[in-house]
């Protein structure tokens, strides 16, 4: 059974980039800025202290299970 939230077309390649991103992050005032706020409320996001957005290890986990279709 299916029982994480759905993922807009958006917000899922707002987490492949910030999966291709790794720990330089992406800043916060990229024209995805309203889909890595809302990856960050979901956890799949950090927003780091100097502003950048990073993946979580959640969000790791779920860029793998259903962008990359890996376990």
């Amino acid at each position: 059974m299916w029982d994480q939230p759905y993922l807009e077309t958006c917000c899922r390649s707002a987490l492949h980039r910030l999966c291709l991103s790794a720990q330089a992050g992406r800043p916060a005032d990229m024209a995805d800025a309203p889909c890595l706020q809302r990856l960050a409320g979901m956890g799949l996001a950090l927003l780091r202290d100097d502003g950048r957005f990073v993946i979580s290890a959640t969000g790791t986990t779920r860029h793998c299970s259903e962008i990359m279709k890996r376990s």
